[in-house]
């Protein structure tokens, strides 16, 4: 274990514990008369971002690693059944506490962002496809990036040109990445109002003389590559050094942190897979600002 994780670790559940004791409302609901848990809210976020954080896709081989090696951190490890069901009650508190941590660093009023979805597959047997909870929210869809067709949802990620993610949207494989960032502007009103002026970066799927109307009257300006029989666009010259960053984000997502590794097999099962990683990755940016480290978005200190 790794002083640098210990430190995160810490700091995280200090974080959340301060959180939980002035808006003790924010804590999974649970019977007034009962059993209290032994493994605090806190202590679970912090565990369950760990696990995304050390590439832990086995609920099962993380608790054996946790009772092996992280007793000194926490006393009290719940079976797999209560750990599996922990963080999907959890997962609003996850997404509350990723949103405290991005609020609390240098770069959450950037005035510059990029949106962009990458595919979250959840299947790839027919049978699985046939039998999963997950039929009628999952969709077949197809990924240009890689060209190929996959059987899952996509994960919609506004982020910071330093990788901080700002707001994000879990959809359906098909849904129109266009409609989804309106959307999530609608139900993040204060995003456009703290951020008079911002910029977008998106790809060639953000098009639309509507819809780029739409941002206009929002105060946001579009930057992306022209189509195939538009004239080429002004403001072409900034749009390749930068897109490089939210792919190098997705990447984090996929190659660091195993995204489509989630493991997921429901809904409620998938959203709190996709919110640990999430949460690890705003965890580390956020630490790192913190720190004055030189990278914000590496995970190198943390994940062995």
């Amino acid at each position: 274990m790794k002083t640098e994780l210990e430190t995160l670790v810490t700091a995280l559940y200090v974080k959340t514990d301060d959180l939980l004791k002035d808006s003790p409302h924010l804590a999974p609901w649970r019977p007034t008369v009962g059993i209290a848990p032994q493994l605090s809210d806190a202590e679970l976020v912090t565990l369950a971002m760990m696990q995304a954080m050390l590439g832990f896709t086995s609920e099962a081989r993380w608790l054996r690693h946790a009772g092996a090696h992280l007793r000194h951190l926490f006393p009290y490890l719940p079976k797999q059944p209560g750990y599996n069901k922990r963080p999907r009650k959890a997962a609003d508190l996850l997404r509350r506490v990723t949103r405290l941590l991005a609020n609390d660093t240098s770069m959450w009023s950037d005035d510059v962002c990029i949106v962009d979805s990458t595919p979250v597959e959840c299947g790839r047997s027919r049978e699985t496809v046939k039998r999963s909870d997950l039929a009628g929210w999952t969709e077949y869809g197809y990924c240009a990036s890689h060209s190929r067709f996959f059987w899952g949802l996509r994960l919609h990620l506004v982020c910071t040109l330093r990788g901080l993610p700002v707001t994000f949207a879990l959809t359906g494989a098909k849904a129109d990445e266009r409609e989804t960032l309106l959307d999530l502007l609608s139900a993040e009103s204060g995003l456009v109002a703290d951020r008079p002026g911002q910029t977008l970066i998106g790809d060639k799927n953000y098009f639309g003389r509507d819809f780029e109307h739409q941002l206009v009257e929002q105060g946001i300006r579009l930057l992306r590559p022209a189509r195939k029989g538009e004239p080429d666009r002004p403001d072409a010259p900034l749009f390749k050094p930068l897109w490089q960053v939210i792919e190098s984000v997705n990447e984090t997502f996929k190659g660091q942190l195993d995204l489509e590794q989630h493991r997921g097999r429901t809904p409620s099962g998938v959203i709190a897979r996709v919110m640990q990683r999430i949460l690890a990755l705003t965890a580390a940016i956020w630490h790192n600002d913190h720190t004055r480290q030189p990278i914000l978005r590496s995970l190198t200190a943390y994940d062995h």
